[in-house]
């Protein structure tokens, strides 16, 4: 599995169309090992990503659960000055 993609299905609120497409982004990347394909590549890259976005969004509509959607994880923002520096120049 890709380290990067996260479970889509059964989140509050819902997975957006971009949540969807980045996914099937990386999924592509990994597939073919490419992070941007050649120009000859391209089209045969985009269609790949869009059909996948497709089928993704397709699974997501159709899947059922009796369980109540899970809360998204809070994404951890670093505060000033917490990145090995100290807020205060004197410390």
């Amino acid at each position: 599995m890709c380290r990067n993609i996260k479970p889509l299905y059964n989140l509050q609120p819902p997975s957006s169309d971009a949540e969807i497409h980045d996914a099937a982004l990386q999924f592509v990347r990994k597939v073919s090992g490419y992070r941007k394909p050649s120009l000859a590549n391209e089209a045969a890259f985009e269609a790949a990503v869009a059909e996948i976005a497709a089928a993704t969004a397709r699974l997501l509509a159709n899947l059922q659960t009796p369980a109540a959607p899970r809360a998204r994880p809070a994404k951890a923002t670093a505060s000033p000055g917490s990145v090995g520096h100290s807020a205060d120049p004197t410390a």
